[in-house]
Order: C-alpha cells, then structure tokens, then sequence
C-alpha cells in the first residue's frame, strides 16, 4: 500500500520503500534486487521553491552555470537586462577587497520569452564561465611533490583538503568531486540565484510595489550601529557608493581598513549582512511549519560561508522583558493598524504584518587564505596547503562584503533568496486565501492599486 500523502517539502526530499527491501524479506535466491527493492529518492537538493521553482546548474570551472525558473507567471516583461544588473553587483573582480577572478558574467535567456515577455513555461538562463584556471589533471599520490611545485591554482587542491572548506564533506558524500574551483560548494553556483531573484524581485515590485535591499553591517570587528541606517529611507544609491556596500560612509571606510589590514597578511575576515523588505504585503507565510521567517532563515542559510541568521530583535530580545519587547498597536492616519515598533521584524506568528521585514546573516571568514595551513591529503596523510588561487579576503562586500571568495557577493545573493522566497509565498496566498472576495474590514489586497502602481513607476 502507498503510504499516503505527503506535505509540500516531498519534492526536496522523498523516499518510498516497500516492505520487501529488507533482505530478509524474500530469501529466494532467484529474485532480483531490483523486484525486491522500490525506491524513489530525490535528494539532490538543487531546486529550491514550491510555486516560483529554480533550478541551478553548472560548476566553478565548467563550462557554465545557470537556473531553470519554472512557474513564472506569463506576460511579465522581461530580458536580460533585467537580471544583468544583480549579475554585474555580484561579478567578482570589481575592487581590490574582492577576488580577482575576471568573469564578465553575461547572461542569455534561453528559453520562455516570446515578444519580450514570458510566456509561462520555464525560463533558462545560462552565463559561461570565461576566467577558468585550476585545468590541473589528477595526480596520483606518488606525483604530490611534482604537482606542490607547480604553483597552478588548485594542483594542491586536488591532493589535500582545505581547512573549513566543502572538499572533505564532499568525498565523504559522494566518492568523487570536482577539485577545481570547488565545483558546485563554490560561489559560482549562486549566479543562477541571483538571476532568479531579480525576475522574483521584478514581480514582487510591479504587483505589489515590494523592495529588498542589503547592505553590509558588519566587517570583522567593525560593526555600524543600527541607528544610523534609516530603513524607511535608505537608498539602493547609498549603498552601492562603496565597495563595501554600506550605507553609511564613515563605518564604510573603517570596515575597508579592517579589510585591507588582513588582507595584506594574507588572511580573510567575515562579516554580517542586514537585509530589509519594504511595502511587504499583509499575509504571508503560514502557521507552524512553513513560518514565514523559517523560510527566510532556511533559504538565507543556504547560501556559501554563512553561519548565522538573526530576526528582528533576534537574540538581543533575550535581553528584554515582554513588557519591553512587545510591538503595540495603533491607527495611522490612513487607518491601518500599525505597531508603534517593529522588534517582531515584520512577521508575527509566521506571517507578515506589513511593516519593515529586517534580518541579518553572518558570514564567516574566506576559507581560503594564502598562510600555511596543516591539513591531510585524500589518500590520508598529513601535509601543509598553501593556496595559490584567487580569493576574497572578505566575503561579505561583493557577495555582500564579508567573506570574499564564496562569499563575495553576498549582497545581491541574500537579496535573491529573500525574493525567491517571498514571491513564492505570494503565489501560495494569492492561491489559498484570494480566490473569494477578501473580508475589507479585516484584509487588504495583495496588489497594488492603478494609481499606486504608476506612482510607483515614477
């Protein structure tokens, strides 16, 4: 009997065995495996969503890497300009705190574009890898010492693991990786996110006038106090006025010279990246499970190098009272209910309540530094690594400015994930709570007015 229906999450992960996979099931000898054993398993892990569905692909030093957007809705202008500009924001090699890999990360649109707009079915977006090096052939144990000497990005790389880096978790996984460039652990992999995330973000803005912004609030020991960003004001401009990426031009050249201060040691530093939503529509996200800040916590978690995720008042709440904690109510002049603060971070029970969403993500040190590390070799010896390749010395600028080499674009990436998260919960709301007419005195709608939207344009 099939077992019965599963919750949403079955398409990240399923497995369905019969009672015969035990080999004491059928001691028949003439039987195959394959009568006794039914398995269905899909656990890779590579899509993420539920109805705005992503796919990504490709390797560091493939040929190319990408994503799949399936469930897209139909007549959306769009072109690759639209995604090319988060793609320029998260191009390594852009200032001297970032890798300097050179990639021009230029994107083409493959499919699900008729006229300008889409059409419904699912869009490839696709983005060559041009800046290749590490093309080191597979040396065997014997050979180590000729391939130290060679000096090639990632000849060490495919004989020793190195430290706080995805290559022993890999083998351990899989048996088999691709030692160049870290394959799919590395920062690459994220192109295809941030592609997405800007047609998320497109959707989000034109249907219900949504804005996501980051920005780098913490660069090792640097850290901006939070009053000195205005969350309802602070500008896309501001932020990207530096190569740090924070607003704030004081705390800005401080975290540069933290930056720079280990970068000339050869070391890398971490960071955190604060991420706002504005004009988030009421209603998103649902009770227990699927919380709309567990969505957010799960997809920001996923991407490279981080380590943290905070909500709101996150752990300093802890240092409250619930007198002191909690958000009052009150009637704006427009009517609207309201909280007077907002240390709930936007989410209440799960689900947003049309104030500032605000989170923060930190993100550790680059794992690859250019100072002498002890490590073992993959046919288990101990040895010293040095890397030779090129990194960041902080991800969290360019990936946001924090970690530089698998995080050097952490900003636009954790704007993406944020997008693909909320335009999917979008769709799951406008799905299950706004095909009847919504109770006025309770709700609102989830699209923008006439008025609003060509406000809005403006």
């Amino acid at each position: 009997m099939d077992p019965p229906a599963l919750d949403r999450s079955t398409h990240r992960r399923r497995c369905r065995l019969t009672a015969s996979t035990s080999p004491l099931a059928d001691p028949k000898p003439n039987v195959s495996l394959q009568t006794r054993l039914s398995t269905e398993i899909q656990a890779s892990g590579n899509t993420f969503g539920t109805y705005f569905r992503v796919t990504t692909f490709g390797e560091s030093h493939g040929g190319g890497v990408g994503c799949v957007i399936d469930g897209c809705p139909p007549r959306l202008p769009l072109s690759e300009a639209d995604m090319q500009l988060d793609l320029d924001r998260r191009r390594p090699g852009q200032s001297r705190i970032t890798t300097p890999r050179k990639e021009t990360d230029t994107c083409k649109i493959a499919s699900g574009i008729a006229d300008g707009v889409t059409t419904g079915s699912p869009i490839k977006v696709e983005v060559p890898n041009t800046d290749q090096r590490g093309n080191v052939s597979g040396y065997s144990a014997s050979s180590y010492s000729a391939a130290w000497g060679l000096g090639l990005d990632y000849s060490e790389m495919s004989l020793a693991y190195r430290p706080s880096h995805a290559d022993a978790t890999y083998d351990f996984k899989y048996g088999v990786r691709s030692v160049q460039g870290g394959g799919r652990s590395s920062a690459r992999e994220t192109i295809g996110r941030v592609a997405a995330g800007a047609v998320a973000k497109k959707i989000l803005k034109q249907y219900a006038g949504t804005e996501i912004l980051a920005y780098v609030s913490q660069a090792h020991q640097v850290v901006l106090p939070e009053n000195l960003v205005d969350h309802e004001t602070v500008t896309l401009d501001q932020i990207e006025s530096n190569i740090v990426r924070c607003p704030n031009p004081e705390y800005a050249e401080k975290m540069i010279a933290a930056i720079d201060a280990v970068r000339v040691k050869g070391d890398s530093v971490g960071g955190v990246v604060t991420c706002i939503v504005r004009n988030v529509p009421r209603g998103l996200g649902s009770p227990v499970f699927d919380k709309l800040e567990a969505e957010l916590a799960k997809a920001a978690m996923s991407l490279p190098a981080t380590k943290g995720f905070e909500f709101g008042s996150g752990f300093t709440g802890t240092f409250m009272t619930g007198s002191e904690h909690n958000d009052e109510f009150y009637m704006d002049e427009d009517g609207r209910i309201r909280t007077k603060t907002n240390r709930s971070g936007g989410i209440q029970g799960g689900i947003s309540n049309g104030e500032i969403i605000n989170m923060r993500i930190a993100f550790k040190p680059t794992s690859t530094i250019s100072r002498r590390q002890n490590t073992v070799t993959r046919d288990k010896h101990g040895t010293e690594l040095i890397a030779r390749g090129r990194h960041d010395p902080c991800v969290v600028p360019t990936r946001s400015l924090i970690c530089f080499d698998g995080c050097h674009a952490a900003v636009p990436m954790v704007e993406a994930m944020v997008a693909l998260v909320l335009v999917d919960q979008l769709m799951a709301q406008y799905a299950q709570c706004m095909l009847f007419p919504i109770n006025p005195a309770l709700q609102e709608p989830l699209e923008l007015s006439k008025n609003e939207q060509a406000q809005k344009s403006l």
